[in-house]
């Protein structure tokens, strides 16, 4: 039984100042609008794009491209931060989660070189869990580098690990997210 479409989320449009000033528009992605994909992943080095890929890609298939822009919102959904430039909004990070089953979610972050270390991925991260959240989804699975000492940073500071494998230098991590402590 095919579900009702879900209509496109405006309630995750956001405007975020980060801790250095700077100002990035958060949104969710739109239905197979893979541009803004596509101009990102153009742009990353060939380490955060391997990082991301968890392959030594030279250039992302528009094969993929198309995946990462199939989105639902219910099931598979992406937010996108975006920065104004004199040339209109560059598209600086993406963060999307995709259903595994009915309970958890397939969590991916990327973030644009000269942005990383700002705090845009744990904005994108956090948004992305709750969006998730929101939609019945409370188990995370991330497939990591090894090596990648950001996101593990990151997750440290968002979710507890729940149980993790390594396969070939890569981790595959399942989390939950941590929760505010009252004080």
């Amino acid at each position: 039984m095919a579900s009702e479409p879900i209509e496109y989320p405006t309630e995750l449009d956001d405007h975020l100042v980060l801790p250095n000033q700077r100002s990035l528009h958060i949104r969710a992605l739109r239905r197979c609008e893979d541009g803004p994909i596509r101009e990102l992943v153009d742009r990353l080095s060939p380490r955060t794009r391997y990082l991301r890929f968890l392959s030594p890609m030279p250039f992302v298939p528009d094969s993929v491209i198309r995946l990462l822009a199939s989105v639902d919102y219910r099931r598979q959904l992406a937010l996108v931060a975006e920065h104004e430039t004199r040339n209109g909004r560059e598209v600086v990070g993406l963060g999307s989660f995709g259903a595994v089953d009915d309970s958890s979610a397939e969590l991916a972050l990327v973030v644009s070189d000269q942005w990383q270390q700002q705090g845009v991925g744990t904005e994108l991260a956090s948004r992305v869990l709750e969006a998730a959240e929101a939609r019945g989804y409370g188990r995370f699975i991330v497939h990591i580098s090894s090596d990648n000492v950001a996101i593990r940073g990151l997750l440290r500071n968002l979710g507890e690990v729940v149980s993790a494998k390594v396969s070939r230098g890569v981790s595959e991590l399942v989390f939950v997210r941590r929760r505010a402590t009252t004080v």
